[in-house]
């Protein structure tokens, strides 16, 4: 499957991981919104810490203006290769195209650190 053509740089699969334990972390003790719906709402609104986004959308343009809304925004995003572990990593029986941290929990720290990694891989 081809790289979404709106990522604009590679991830390590190791940030890759710590993106969907992350997310799992803070599903469980925190707030996150799954769905590209919810998701943009979130970043609109200011509450999303940090936005996932899966590479394997189909087609594409349901998730072409989050990169750009969150840059606009200021909120770190990240991509992930699946949307089958997204959904899963978001705590959904379905995949999902877009997931977002609300309230880190427990998964602050890992947080911050993808924060920084992403920071270094952008530039």
């Amino acid at each position: 499957m081809p790289k979404s053509p709106y990522a604009k740089y590679e991830v390590p699969k190791d940030l890759v991981e710590k993106a969907y334990e992350a997310l799992e972390v803070a599903r469980n003790t925190g707030k996150v919104k799954k769905g590209t719906n919810e998701t943009t709402k979130s970043v609109e609104r200011g509450e999303a810490k940090l936005v996932v986004i899966a590479e394997d959308v189909d087609p594409p343009e349901v998730i072409a203006h989050l990169p750009a809304l969150c840059d606009e925004k200021n909120i770190p995003y990240i991509f992930v290769p699946s949307k089958q572990e997204l959904g899963a990593a978001a705590g959904i029986e379905i995949s999902s195209a877009a997931a977002c941290i609300v309230k880190p929990g427990d998964a602050e720290e890992s947080i911050k650190e993808i924060i920084e990694k992403l920071k270094d891989i952008k530039k």
